[in-house]
């Protein structure tokens, strides 16, 4: 099992998006969870927009990176997806194979109307799964060619 921590600031919207769809996605050989830096509340334009795709996180907690650290647990990757600034300020992950950022847009910051601001949560969300195939796919495709270099 591979084990992919993602992380981003409140744990609330990306990093539960991720998660989810890792969790789906690449069942059987990824182990997916997230956490937040400063743990917040579930965004719910984000639970809707997940529900939207047959997916319920309004049951989920978020976490924090602390509690992950303190409680031991190990990643093969650990997955930062927010900006590049709070994505710095990851705490370091002993054993981690290697480290990723997807820079995307934060869903709490999105301003407009309830219908405009699910429309750029949903563009997230469809982002965030179109990445999570291309993970999967690019380690299937990794795991091909060291099997046929032995």
């Amino acid at each position: 099992m591979i084990n992919v921590l993602f992380v981003c600031v409140h744990n609330s919207a990306r990093s539960q998006m991720a998660e989810a769809y890792l969790n789906i996605m690449g069942k059987g050989v990824f182990h997916a969870r997230s956490a937040g830096l400063e743990p917040g509340k579930l965004n719910p334009n984000v639970v809707l927009a997940m529900q939207e795709d047959g997916i319920d996180i309004s049951l989920n907690d978020t976490k924090s990176t602390n509690d992950m650290l303190e409680k031991g647990y190990a990643f093969d990757h650990l997955v930062t997806v927010c900006d590049e600034a709070n994505g710095e300020r990851c705490p370091i992950f002993a054993g981690v194979k290697q480290k990723h950022h997807w820079d995307l847009p934060d869903p709490s910051s999105f301003k407009g109307t309830q219908e405009q601001i699910l429309i750029e949560v949903r563009k997230v969300r469809d982002e965030i799964k179109n990445r999570i195939s291309r993970f999967i796919n690019d380690h299937q495709n990794e795991k091909q060619n060291q099997e046929e270099e032995k």
